[in-house]
């Protein structure tokens, strides 16, 4: 009798297992949800906009240097540090923030003076630049969806 009940419970299982991407579309996308991530990264040079040189010239990197990810009137949502490679990476939750929303109302902020990688650059102002969406990545069952600054400005301090 035991190994009857134990053969239905699986049964239940794989059955109730099929229906999920039913339910999935019920819920308007909140369990696809859980299985999905942003990232937002990039690379931060040591120029007065922060972009790689033309021609992609040896450019020096902007390591320790904070960037902040600001969205509407300048709330910080996220923070990191660049490396010793000028690399930084954010993650964010998709069931708290809509990529569409990223993409329009936010900006990455570096806020570590530029004076600091390079004395003759200005020693305030900020680098300002919005988003770009560069793709999914599947990774097992999480789906990243991957942002990136699109071309740092530099804005003086007023």
């Amino acid at each position: 009798m035991a190994l009857k009940s134990l053969v239905l419970v699986c049964i239940l299982a794989a059955v109730g297992a099929a229906c999920i991407p039913v339910g999935e579309a019920q819920l308007g996308g909140i369990i696809g949800s859980i299985f999905n991530l942003i990232h937002i990264g990039g690379n931060l040079f040591c120029t007065p906009n922060g972009n790689m040189g033309v021609n992609g010239t040896a450019t020096p990197v902007f390591p320790n240097a904070g960037v902040q990810l600001q969205c509407g009137a300048g709330n910080v949502i996220s923070s990191a540090t660049t490396n010793s490679a000028g690399q930084f990476s954010m993650l964010l939750d998709p069931l708290q923030f809509l990529v569409s929303s990223l993409l329009t109302n936010c900006n990455l902020a570096v806020i570590t003076p530029l004076s600091t990688c390079n004395s003759g650059l200005p020693s305030t102002g900020i680098l300002l630049s919005p988003l770009k969406i560069v793709g999914n990545i599947l990774q097992g069952l999480l789906n990243i969806t991957n942002l990136t600054p699109s071309g740092f400005t530099f804005l003086p301090s007023l």
